[in-house]
């Protein structure tokens, strides 16, 4: 894959299945250079392998069958527009749009009986993000800070524009004086923000909920009388991260709190989904301990607890062994069970689990699945693996049968490189687990030792731009996942908390050195080393401790402990809870502090908006190499947050891989990456 074959790389969502079963609803989302902006639209299939596009918006997502199937409730973005709600027939038709919410709408449901909707909307404060003519963002009143939790990376600032629920009725579809006022939203439009709702051409929102706190995930309880949410309401909800499930009444009255009801443990809980008879109340949830801050490699279980009795919580799965918090959703599996989606080795499982906590593993393997639905009878899953960015499919027979193709373009068009999956020996005996990616010919070619971020993250068997990328410039890359990734139970996690540094670079090295060993494809003379965020940290830290290496790239790096904890959204916990708190013991753990060693020529980037890794990390890591004499360079994209690689705008992912093939050209040339490599 070329830098600019981005384009290629369609992803699709959490499908939505109608009632019977028959279809499924999936939204396609891809990069496009010329818009500079994602697209998508939302795609049917029938079981019988018919498909259509289904709608045409600029980026549609996020589709949801009502259960009884009459209506299909999305969310539909404008071109630089916020996504907005809308509904649309399941045969078809012009879709209806529901809501005109300022900075948009995130989570939201479908009541049971299909007349309501409850959607989570950021509320922004009178003055600011433009609710005033003339007022830009330089021009807003000072922000007065008193708490820890202000800012929140990709959101900015967030105590001034806390996310709300609204419930908004839905109007029947054929009705006629809805016809009419669809037929004024062109006009609407062009008046500019808010228009619509004063021409009554959008149906009036009731905002249900006005703490000083962010509600999220809202979610009908099942006989559809009360809403359920997650939100952090408790004395101490600064200073800690818990959160608790709430529910309320429809008209916001009547607030219960159903977790953390007491005892020594405290959770931070999220995704409420109640069963479809009712009777439970599932959720997800990690064991902060008594402090409510111990979060490192905390594995996220499942609970349920019964709707007779929140007291009567029980955990379902062991969080040693199983992590649901990669996809961070439940999905209604059955009368009273669930889908839910376990981490492990490199793989994204799909669970299906029983109130009374039976497990049923639904589908496993070399893929990682993404999203799920189920309903008469059928499962269907969101997927990608070695050879698709994503896909649809349905379980038939115990295995998934695909029914979409949308990387058919970039099978057809790239050379898909295969993972060849491997484990190596730490000098402890640790087994070491990963994966190569060679590129076409015999080699010898040099090697990229591609660390990732996290550290509670790992690599796996989706579709890996970054690898494919590299692959097809020539270089053999080396994938692993060293002690303190996610996937292997919370002990490997847990075992670099406050050892930051220590066997965490005796995994990657021991990975790099069984693979130059075994393949005679890698030359173990041109060896480079690269990382984003913690994947950064462990770089810096690498070159520092070991000088084989030609050259690094350090992204969007965790490089200054001790600077971090007062910059970083994140920085007044994670440090400390990583590093340790005694400032010797943390200067053990501190790239900074062993910049001094550092000899390897290294690239630095980093975006700008980067508020989980703030920019001051990379300007003070570039500064203290280049007056060392280091060579060294610092790219800097405006705009972008800690996403940039994933999310970022399409442009700036393109010339961010051209900026990092031009830098191996220098270091490390390749006949297909060769010297005088050049960024257009």
């Amino acid at each position: 894959m070329k830098p600019d074959q981005i384009e290629l790389l369609t992803t699709t969502g959490s499908p939505t299945l109608h009632p019977d079963g028959s279809r499924l609803v999936i939204a396609a989302t891809r990069p496009d250079l010329r818009a500079d902006s994602y697209v998508g639209q939302l795609w049917e299939f029938t079981l019988a392998g018919e498909r259509r596009r289904l709608t045409r918006g600029f980026r549609d997502t996020a589709p949801r069958y009502s259960r009884d199937g009459r209506l299909l409730a999305f969310l539909r973005a404008a071109p630089g527009g916020k996504p907005q709600l809308f509904v649309v027939h399941p045969s078809g038709g012009e879709p209806v749009q529901l809501t005109d919410q300022p900075l948009g709408v995130a989570h939201f449901d479908v009541s049971p009986d299909a007349t309501t909707l409850v959607f989570a909307a950021r509320v922004p404060e009178h003055g600011r993000y433009g609710t005033v003519d003339g007022v830009g963002a330089g021009l807003e009143d000072p922000r007065l800070i008193t708490g820890y939790k202000y800012r929140m990376n990709g959101l900015g600032y967030t105590t001034d524009k806390r996310s709300q629920l609204f419930t908004v009725a839905v109007p029947g579809l054929d009705a006629e004086p809805y016809v009419a006022a669809v037929g004024r939203l062109g006009k609407a439009h062009a008046d500019g923000p808010g228009a619509l709702e004063e021409q009554g051409a959008v149906p009036a929102a009731t905002q249900v909920t006005t703490a000083d706190a962010d509600h999220l995930e809202p979610a009908f309880s099942a006989d559809g009388r009360r809403i359920l949410f997650t939100a952090a309401l408790a004395e101490d909800a600064d200073s800690t991260l818990v959160s608790d499930i709430h529910s309320i009444a429809l008209d916001g009255s009547d607030r219960r709190q159903l977790t953390n009801l007491g005892g020594d443990t405290r959770l931070g809980c999220s995704a409420p989904r109640p069963s479809a008879d009712g009777d439970w109340l599932f959720f997800l949830a990690s064991d902060l301990s008594p402090s409510g801050l111990d979060f490192v490699a905390r594995n996220t279980a499942l609970y349920v607890l019964p709707a007779t009795d929140p007291r009567d919580v029980r955990r379902l799965t062991d969080p040693e062994t199983a992590d649901l918090g990669d996809v961070q959703e439940i999905v209604e599996g059955g009368p009273a069970s669930v889908l839910v989606f376990n981490r492990s080795r490199g793989s994204g499982e799909l669970l299906r689990i029983s109130a009374t906590g039976e497990s049923e593993t639904l589908v496993t393997g070399p893929l990682v699945v993404t999203g799920a639905a189920a309903a008469g009878g059928t499962v269907a899953v969101s997927y990608t693996d070695p050879t698709t960015s994503g896909e649809a499919a349905v379980l038939d027979g115990g295995a998934l049968r695909p029914v979409s193709d949308f990387s058919a373009a970039l099978r057809g068009g790239t050379r898909v490189a295969d993972l060849q999956e491997r484990s190596y020996s730490a000098p402890d005996g640790t087994p070491v687990h990963g994966w190569a990616v060679l590129p076409e010919g015999e080699g010898p070619h040099p090697v990229l030792l591609v660390i990732h971020g996290g550290p509670f993250a790992q690599y796996g068997w989706g579709y890996f731009d970054e690898a494919q990328v590299y692959a097809a410039a020539g270089y053999a890359v080396l994938l692993c996942n060293p002690r303190g990734a996610a996937g292997y139970g919370q002990a490997h996690g847990r075992v670099i908390k406050e050892a930051m540094g220590t066997v965490d670079l005796d995994d990657v090295l021991a990975f790099l050195d069984g693979a130059l060993a075994e393949f005679d494809a890698m030359d173990d003379q041109r060896l480079g080393v690269m990382g984003g965020s913690y994947g950064g940290y462990l770089t810096a830290w690498t070159i520092a401790h070991d000088h084989r290496f030609e050259a690094a790239v350090v992204e969007r790096g965790y490089l200054d402990p001790p600077s971090f904890v007062g910059s970083s959204d994140i920085g007044w916990f994670f440090s400390e809870q990583y590093t340790g708190t005694d400032p010797a013991h943390v200067a053990e753990q501190n790239p900074f502090a062993k910049i001094g060693d550092v000899r390897t020529p290294a690239f630095v980037i980093h975006s700008e908006d980067d508020l989980r890794c703030p920019i001051e990390q990379a300007q003070r890591y570039y500064t203290a190499l280049k007056k060392q004499g280091v060579d060294t360079e610092l790219l800097v994209f405006p705009g972008e947050t800690h996403e940039l690689s994933r999310s970022g705008s399409p442009w700036h992912r393109r010339q961010r891989f051209e900026h990092i093939l031009r830098w191996w050209s220098r270091y490390l040339p390749t006949d297909a990456n060769p010297a005088e490599t050049a960024v257009g």
